[in-house]
């Protein structure tokens, strides 16, 4: 849990890193924990996003075709969605990426 005693972090502490950030085991090894490229990650999400969502109303147009394909690509548009807010936030947070 956060300190509410403590200041906020700036830009400059996630550009530095921040000690055992989403790694328990940061430091160990002597390796830095791995980074994801939040800009790839938004355009990737965005471009599956679109893609899922074109692709499950065009399947439910066809004529005489099951149902269940086009849920399973709606079902992946959602969880497009939420990876494009959940990079979003972190890109507006300033972590770096």
């Amino acid at each position: 849990m956060s300190d509410p005693r403590r200041e906020p972090r700036s830009r400059e502490d996630y550009a530095r890193g921040l000690p055992d950030h989403h790694d328990p085991t940061a430091g160990v090894g002597g390796a830095p924990p791995a980074r994801s490229a939040l800009t790839l990650r938004l355009v990737l999400a965005a471009f599956g996003l679109v893609f899922c969502l074109v692709a499950g109303v065009l399947w439910l147009a066809g004529d005489g075709l099951p149902a269940w394909p086009a849920v399973a690509l709606f079902v992946l548009a959602a969880v497009a969605a939420v990876d494009l807010a959940v990079v979003a936030r972190r890109k507006a947070r300033g972590e770096p990426g």
